[in-house]
């Protein structure tokens, strides 16, 4: 096993993290809750355009869980790769292209949308994962 897939693998635990984090935010805790209770609750009372079936607090639960589980996933597939299957991994450009590509839109997303703590943890995952591809 090189240096290069462990490089990749440490990319994969960093978005992990930062994936598990979010996830326990989401569910415990109001660190991802608005500041003001009134948005809150006005956020609980009202429905989506697209659907009188939930809530704009529902769905934005809903795609805050499904944000960590896309990050678990993907640290879950690319550690798997890297560590017990270096070869398959080496040996695919597309994906080798395609796990560069995820960590660049998350990396687009974090700059746009969030703060800079995950910014940054994305930003070090796309950095170790360059590093383990420039290096296989």
């Amino acid at each position: 096993m090189s240096a290069a897939h462990f490089l990749i693998a440490a990319s994969a635990v960093v978005l992990g993290t930062l994936g598990g984090l979010h996830l326990l935010y989401t569910l415990r805790g109001n660190r991802l809750e608005p500041r003001d209770p009134d948005v809150r609750a006005a956020m609980e009372r009202s429905t989506l355009v697209l659907t009188r079936q939930t809530t704009v607090w529902r769905a934005t639960k809903g795609f805050n869980i499904s944000h960590s589980l896309g990050l678990l996933a993907f640290a879950l597939v690319y550690t798997n790769l890297s560590l017990w299957h270096p070869d398959v991994l080496r040996d695919s450009v597309f994906l080798m292209a395609l796990g560069m590509g995820v960590l660049l839109a998350y990396l687009v997303l974090a700059r746009r949308y969030f703060f800079s703590i995950p910014f940054r943890g994305v930003a070090l995952a796309c950095a170790l994962y360059l590093g383990g591809w420039w290096w296989a």
